[in-house]
């Protein structure tokens, strides 16, 4: 098995690619290893001394590092954690989905099925070659919430996309929108 690794733009995260469906549907965000239990690979990854965060998406796995550790020194035992993984025929989530699962709404009102659409179709490709993910939280007096996941969450770049990027795009095709803003 070859296991591709890529930088992104959160020098604390890189995101690793196993050339293998990792999620089915959905993304999952585990925020530290309390939230893993439900998954067999990421309960994996978080044994590795130094990992702090992981995040799976369609076909990568990204791992957050703590700051005062190296990747020189993590990536081998990462890298063999996938491996280990994949060659143990455990699924990567038990169950249909697990914490932080990305799930489906109820009824949306016009305005918001926009929004997600946006999100869904041009901005959500992007964040995924970076690494991250970024889930429609809520839609209220004109502000979206976004909750970033993965390499997004934390990273030094984060705000700037909201506001830049996102934030624009969304004001130029849904004019009822006035703000963006990280879900907390």
């Amino acid at each position: 098995m070859f296991i591709q690794t890529e930088q992104t733009p959160n020098p604390s995260t890189l995101k690793f690619i196993p050339g293998r469906v990792v999620m089915e549907k959905g993304t999952v965000d585990f925020a530290n290893v309390d939230t893993a239990q439900s998954s067999p690979l990421a309960k994996r990854l978080f044994a590795v001394d130094g990992v702090e965060r992981v995040f799976f998406g369609t076909d990568f796995v990204t791992v957050t590092k703590a700051a005062d550790k190296d990747w020189q020194m993590l990536k081998p035992s990462i890298l063999g954690g996938i491996m280990e993984h994949y060659t143990s025929g455990e699924p990567v989530v038990a169950g249909e989905a697990g914490p932080g699962a990305e799930g489906a709404a109820g009824e949306d009102d016009e305005v918001v099925a926009q929004i997600k659409d946006i999100l869904e179709t041009r901005v959500r490709p992007a964040v995924a070659q970076d690494g991250g993910d970024i889930v429609f939280q809520d839609f209220r007096d004109g502000v979206v919430y976004l909750h970033m996941q993965g390499s997004c969450s934390g990273c030094p770049s984060s705000t700037a996309t909201l506001k830049m990027g996102i934030e624009n795009l969304l004001k130029h095709y849904v004019p009822e929108v006035v703000e963006v803003q990280a879900a907390q």
